[in-house]
């Protein structure tokens, strides 16, 4: 607004300033109004998306318990296979357990445990048809992804509006010397000649 209002009546304002300080009240607002409004709907978007998603994971993955019949002989993995932060200690065994229509599987697992002796039970989630899967998406892991999603779009929509207001302000700028260099070039060399009209 400073810079609008100072460029308004005085006499030395060249066009590209005051269009200069019209961009960068209009960059500002955007900023303050438009950054957070498109970090809201993309967080909110983001929520229904992922709370959907973990609706869905809920209804269709079950919880039961495997019984260790043996260690494995592969490696497991470092991570929870969820993604969830932290290292967890496992182990592979093959193990056997019931699905939730009953029926009776078997097949290598990440026990999480150090070393499991036979008979050794562990908790595991399965999907309908008796497969082991990732435990469901947490309520409370939704809202930390959504506002981490709505947060990282309002910064990028504001990085946005600050670059296109650098490129815009460094090309006003380039042409500011475009123009002084052809001025330069047109009445420059005659300066101080005598009877060159300077």
């Amino acid at each position: 607004m400073a810079g609008v209002w100072r460029w308004r009546r005085n006499p030395l304002r060249r066009r590209t300033d005051l269009v200069e300080a019209w961009l960068a009240l209009v960059a500002l607002l955007l900023m303050v109004f438009a950054a957070p409004a498109a970090g809201v709907l993309c967080g909110s978007l983001t929520d229904t998306s992922l709370r959907r998603t973990a609706a869905e994971q809920h209804r269709h993955r079950h919880p039961t318990e495997a019984v260790v019949v043996r260690r494995a002989g592969q490696r497991a993995p470092a991570a929870e296979p969820d993604g969830s932060p932290g290292r967890a200690i496992h182990t592979m065994v093959v193990a056997n357990w019931t699905a939730q229509d009953g029926s009776s599987h078997s097949g290598t697992l990440a026990a999480p445990l150090m070393s499991p002796p036979p008979g050794s039970r562990f908790p595991i989630w399965t999907d309908d048809q008796g497969r082991p899967v990732p435990r469901p998406m947490a309520p409370a892991a939704a809202d930390t992804h959504a506002v981490f999603s709505g947060i990282c779009a309002a910064a990028a929509s504001a990085g946005l509006v600050e670059a296109l207001r650098r490129l815009t302000v460094w090309r006003l700028i380039r042409r500011r010397y475009e123009r002084l260099d052809r001025a330069w070039a047109r009445y420059g060399p005659d300066w101080g000649r005598t009877g060159a009209g300077s």
